[in-house]
């Protein structure tokens, strides 16, 4: 069942709201004509403040469409610096941006676009012990987030300060869109009480996306952010809707809200925010370009490039194996064996049992996951290259292509 939206100001709060300047009359003219709209959603418009947690795919079309629309604050969270393999599909940064900080590039361009909107940028990650105090001045929250700990992290603080969180993702063609932790609808855990395996399921960057599709689903969280901020229309609230790019289908799931749900439930457990590095299991790989110990992960140890490179120079004998797939191996290659994990189990004859297997895809996350299959396989001497292809890109050969 759809939710209707209500006001986010009382009738009382809504003498108060902000004049429209004659500038400002000419500019939103095409929304003033709209009866859904008028001088006073304008106005409810440029009163507003909305948190966008990410500056990237997602978050690029949707902080240009709430500038344009006349949303008066937007807060920016994001510590990335833009790289050129960002501008497929972050349209808020170009050519020139590469390198450069992505609030910055972002704060620019939307300035640009609405002199009149305030930025605020919040240049940090989001974590637990911050997200209370950063969303406390914000109307709601739209997440456009790709990884698992910080979308859990959000849904709770969204749960816990009473704020709308209007969600979207995006994989390779398929992306989704919701609107959580609304008074009586359902939030984040409801439908996932809890997050997927480490590696069960790759992000953007590994498996890749179509460079349109965070336009479509980040403006569809546009439009839920201004339904919300307007008090019209029916929301995403108890519905998720479901964008199938390649096939160009549109389809949506009730949602209902979990009695049980340890955060919005009728007896909450989690009453405050939590580790969610470790809710979700998720190792976080070195960014340093020091070389670092070898450590362990699930019983994998876990080797960095520079000491692969140290053993490689030395002459020692290895085999490396390149789990990614063929098109991945055609851009940029270490070199090592190439066996795509879904071939592993039947390939095993070519992986030499007598010398150490060393594992390695772009990332880290596949290759981990075929170290530990290896291991149940009764190979005794498997390590993983944390960070991948990479990080070996990063911290060993700039030259080596990105991607």
């Amino acid at each position: 069942m759809s939710h209707r939206t209500e006001p986010m100001y009382e009738a009382a709060e809504a003498a108060l709201l902000p004049e429209l300047t004659a500038e400002e009359r000419a500019r939103y003219a095409r929304h003033l004509i709209l009866p859904e709209v008028g001088m006073e959603g304008q106005q409810r418009l440029k009163a507003a403040r909305v948190l966008c947690v990410g500056a990237g795919g997602l978050g690029s079309p949707l902080a240009l469409y709430l500038a344009a629309a006349g949303v008066g604050t937007l807060g920016l969270v994001d510590f990335d610096v833009v790289d050129a393999s960002n501008l497929q599909r972050q349209i808020l940064h170009t050519t020139a941006d590469v390198g450069r900080s992505k609030l910055d590039s972002a704060a620019e361009k939307l300035m640009a676009l609405n002199p009149a909107l305030h930025v605020v940028k919040h240049a940090t990650a989001l974590t637990s012990e911050n997200a209370l105090e950063i969303l406390h001045d914000y109307d709601m929250v739209a997440d456009g987030t790709d990884n698992f700990p910080t979308r859990y992290l959000v849904n709770d603080a969204c749960v816990l300060t009473g704020k709308p969180n209007v969600y979207g993702s995006i994989f390779q063609f398929e992306g989704q869109a919701s609107v959580f932790a609304t008074p009586e609808g359902p939030c984040y855990r409801c439908l996932y009480p809890e997050p997927p395996p480490p590696g069960a399921v790759p992000n953007c960057a590994e498996g890749g996306v179509l460079g349109i599709l965070p336009g479509l689903v980040g403006v569809i969280q546009a439009a839920e952010v201004i339904k919300l901020i307007l008090g019209r229309g029916d929301t995403l609230a108890g519905r998720m809707l479901l964008i199938d790019a390649l096939a160009m289908r549109f389809r949506e799931i009730k949602l209902r809200r979990n009695p049980d749900c340890p955060v919005c439930g009728y007896h909450p457990t989690l009453t405050r925010l939590i580790d969610y590095g470790q809710f979700c299991n998720r190792t976080f790989e070195p960014t340093s370009s020091e070389p670092q110990e070898t450590s362990m992960r699930n019983g994998v140890p876990q080797i960095t490039v520079h000491e692969l490179k140290q053993r490689m120079e030395a002459g020692e004998e290895i085999c490396l194996i390149d789990v990614r797939e063929p098109h991945e191996y055609q851009i940029a290659n270490l070199g090592g064996k190439l066996i795509p994990l879904n071939e592993v189990p039947m390939r095993l004859h070519e992986i030499d049992r007598d010398r150490e297997v060393i594992v390695h895809c772009r990332m880290g996350g596949r290759s981990q996951r075929v170290a530990e299959f290896l291991q149940q396989q009764g190979y005794s001497r498997v390590a993983n290259l944390a960070g991948g292809i990479l990080a070996w890109s990063h911290e060993i050969d700039p030259a080596l292509p990105k991607y």
